[in-house]
């Protein structure tokens, strides 16, 4: 009465030692992606900003809420309107605002107006939009750095 062992003399087909399939998930290439997704994320989250400086007014009305992404027209300090990231003069703003909605009505725009800047030229700018059709359209500012005083 004698066992045999596998592996000593050879047994099972031919001799040959047959391997199992590994039972351990390997995670690192896994972390390896998760990695690179965090860093290019990080490197393009400042990105996605509206690059053109401005020194908002600052206010404590809440924060609009929305699923898609809104247009951003910009007035800086000298009066100079950008779309986005463009500079363009008041008689292309319509046309201009027209072929990025694809002439969408409801299509959501934000005015971000310099707190030096005279009021006049931020209203002409939001009368032009509206004129033109656009519904949705809204001024941005900042939260103030303390809470106001209530009265």
């Amino acid at each position: 009465m004698g066992a045999q062992l596998a592996g000593k003399s050879g047994g099972g087909r031919g001799g040959k030692r047959r391997y199992r399939a590994m039972s351990e998930i390997n995670v690192t290439p896994f972390v390896d992606v998760m990695l690179v997704l965090l860093i290019v994320f990080m490197v393009a989250a400042p990105l996605l900003t509206v690059g053109v400086p401005i020194d908002l007014p600052k206010t404590n009305a809440p924060a609009i809420q929305g699923q898609d992404e809104p247009l951003v027209i910009s007035v800086d300090g000298e009066g100079t309107v950008y779309v986005n990231e463009t500079a363009t003069d008041m008689e292309q703003l319509v046309p201009l605002l027209t072929a990025i909605t694809e002439n969408n009505p409801e299509a959501r725009i934000f005015v971000r107006g310099d707190r030096n800047l005279a009021y006049g030229r931020i209203v002409e700018v939001m009368g032009t939009v509206s004129a033109a059709g656009f519904k949705k359209v809204a001024l941005v500012a900042e939260m103030p750095d303390q809470p106001a005083a209530r009265r």
